[in-house]
């Protein structure tokens, strides 16, 4: 009785078209601070299409934190609704939202937040062994994806035996092990040098294009959200405009030279 009294009061289901990824739905977030309130989203509404390169920008303080955790599943909203691959995420069950987190979108993270106890391989290993992969199945996907980033010869190495971009490859490998179709990147190239920022972009870019994995990806740097399809700029947890990359054709203009490999690559 008590989860049918529940499921009559779950607000509407989000009415989502095939081709959105996510669909954001006046979402607010609220925080007390003493006796005041800080909005940190205040009324959010945008959509991302499937495959899309959607890219979050603004000041420190702006929201795009707040809004990156809400779009992971891993914060709820003060109000609003979020619809991820179809699902409005309010009506769904706390196992329901783990089985979300764990096999439909994949977070990156700007201190990259690999277990410092495990290697590289158990590192990747660890979302394969939570999903109930066999063993045999687990190896051999850890090792393919540490060899897609170049890391083949460093699946023994831990942590603090890489360096920041190794880290950062890690981490990229990791997000693909249960072939997310949602990738959220959090300053992924933020510790990083601009050598090694654009290895990682490209990357990024090149599981976006080749499999069609949506990329979300919050950065302060202006050049690399200029590549995103579109730009989303928050200040003070308001919307002030969504436009099209200022590069975004020329992007499509280098993407479409380059070789498209089959999903099976990654």
């Amino acid at each position: 009785m008590f989860r049918l009294f529940q499921q009559k009061n779950l607000p509407d289901a989000l009415d989502v078209d095939e081709g959105d990824a996510i669909v954001v739905d006046d979402l607010t977030k609220v925080f007390h601070q003493d006796d005041r309130e800080v909005y940190a989203l205040d009324n959010v509404s945008f959509t991302v299409h499937k495959g899309e390169f959607f890219a979050i920008v603004g000041r420190s303080g702006s929201g795009k934190t707040s809004l990156l955790n809400i779009l992971g599943a891993m914060e709820k909203p003060t109000s609003g609704r979020l619809a991820l691959n179809g699902k409005t995420l309010s009506r769904q069950s706390s196992k329901e939202l783990t089985m979300i987190r764990r096999h439909e979108i994949a977070t990156i993270y700007q201190h990259y937040n690999l277990i410092p106890v495990l290697n590289a391989f158990q590192n990747v290993e660890l979302p394969l062994l939570l999903s109930g992969m066999n063993k045999h199945d687990r190896l051999l996907r850890a090792k393919k994806l540490l060899n897609l980033v170049g890391l083949g010869d460093r699946l023994d190495h831990t942590p603090e035996q890489l360096s920041g971009g190794e880290k950062q490859r890690v981490a990229i490998a990791r997000s693909l092990a249960n072939q997310p179709k949602i990738i959220l990147a959090d300053e992924p190239t933020g510790n990083l040098d601009k050598e090694i920022e654009s290895t990682i972009v490209e990357l990024l870019e090149g599981i976006n294009r080749d499999i069609g994995t949506t990329l979300v990806m919050v950065t302060h740097d202006p050049e690399l959200a200029e590549r995103a399809d579109r730009v989303l700029n928050l200040r003070d947890g308001k919307i002030i405009d969504i436009r099209e990359g200022k590069t975004v054709e020329q992007r499509k203009a280098e993407l479409a030279k380059k070789e498209v490999k089959d999903a099976s690559f990654y």
